[in-house]
């Protein structure tokens, strides 16, 4: 069996527990608020350095990774989720949260769960690029599947405090796989990426000196950047942080809530699934235009479904393209800029993303705070998504070599 399969099972168990952790905050939000006895706007804002050192994780560990191998780099990754997880379970003030559960958890999740993926999909693999990069957004799903009704029980059972040092635990049990089994390139274990022909090179994996300064010239860069920004802001910024308490809010309970983001799970599984395989095969930019599109249709329609089983249809249409967008743009920072320089350029991109999450969680708290309705947000996101769908023609893609596709 080709070892990168291995590396990906045990890279894709590291992203799950990353998303699992990442999907702790809008299950936490109500708890928390009676438990500090604080605005839900001052934690949206906790929430939202989380979101920003999350985004931040990115390019550091994009270029960590690019020089020291991603093995390193996630085992450090998990130690901060290990210190950040065990220590917000005894968080008495707002700075002690903004520490705890904004700045070290976010880093320690954007480490191992932002351009671990990328990374090695684009080392150990030629062929199955798109496909690779869909199971690791399927893992990302799965996280959220898994540990979303999982924490909503345990909160429920024994509080927010010991659930997230049953999280930190968690990391700390997932070290001893990674430092056993992760590999950083194909030729630590004696073999060629998967899908290299014989006489071809294989793709360098060496980043190149100035690669983000050539980046930030280019205007597809800058038109990727954009676009990501307004995908972390509709779905892990603002339907990630506040779906559960919009829920709540239209007489449903916590329970039922955290089950529609967990079927968003499942079908998120099955739509980034779906999208590798694309990637693999038609161009990317359309598939990117669709999904932003797609997304648009789907939040403007949240206002006008009343709660209960009618949520059941939103919760299926945003989960096919809930992180359907990851493989299409990995695959076009790839082709642009080389595959040696992913780690790097790609971290500045999710940067983005999670800048824009970051952003429309503490928005929409705000709005909600403000306006006593998630309403405005709602119709916000759904014009941001059309206009990136607008945005996507005038990104380029360079032709790829056959093997590639």
């Amino acid at each position: 069996m080709f070892y990168g399969w291995v590396v990906v099972a045990i890279a894709a168990l590291v992203v799950l527990l990353s998303a699992g952790a990442r999907s702790a905050p809008g299950v936490f939000l109500l708890p928390m608020q009676a438990d500090l006895g604080v605005p839900r706007a001052t934690l949206s804002l906790a929430a939202s350095l989380g979101l920003i050192m999350f985004g931040l994780g990115g390019p550091i560990s994009g270029a960590l990774m690019d020089r020291f191998g991603p093995r390193r780099v996630t085992v450090a990754g998990l130690l901060v989720i290990t210190a950040s997880f065990a220590g917000s379970s005894f968080v008495q003030s707002i700075w002690q949260l903004h520490v705890m559960w904004g700045v070290l958890s976010g880093l320690g999740t954007g480490i191992v769960g932002s351009v671990l993926g990328a990374t090695i999909a684009n080392r150990w693999f030629v062929q199955r690029r798109g496909l690779v990069m869909g199971v690791f957004g399927a893992a990302s799903s799965a996280g959220q599947l898994i540990f979303l009704p999982i924490l909503t029980a345990m909160v429920g059972a024994l509080g927010w405090r010991e659930s997230a040092a049953i999280i930190g635990g968690l990391a700390l049990i997932a070290l001893p796989l990674v430092a056993m089994f992760l590999r950083d390139r194909p030729s630590d274990v004696g073999v060629a990426p998967l899908g290299l022909q014989p006489g071809m090179a294989a793709p360098s994996v060496r980043p190149e000196a100035g690669v983000m300064r050539h980046a930030l010239r280019s205007r597809h860069f800058w038109l990727l950047a954009v676009t990501f920004f307004v995908c972390g802001a509709t779905s892990n910024g603002l339907i990630g942080m506040h779906f559960i308490a919009y829920c709540t809010e239209a007489g449903l309970t916590a329970t039922y809530a955290a089950g529609m983001l967990a079927l968003m799970g499942v079908f998120n599984f099955v739509g980034t699934i779906a999208s590798g395989w694309l990637t693999d095969r038609y161009d990317p930019r359309a598939l990117l235009g669709l999904y932003y599109s797609f997304r648009g249709v789907s939040l403007f329609l949240l206002l006008f479904i009343p709660p209960g089983v009618g949520l059941v249809a939103f919760a299926v249409l945003f989960g096919l393209d809930y992180i359907a967008t990851v493989p299409p743009t990995t695959a076009l920072v790839a082709d642009k800029f080389g595959r040696g320089n992913v780690g790097t350029v790609y971290g500045w991109i999710f940067f983005a993303h999670m800048m824009g999450a970051a952003l429309a969680a503490w928005l929409g708290g705000v709005a909600r705070d403000s306006l006593g309705s998630y309403g405005v947000a709602f119709v916000v996101a759904a014009i941001l998504s059309v206009a990136a769908a607008a945005l996507t023609p005038g990104l380029t893609r360079p032709a790829r070599v056959a093997a590639s596709t």
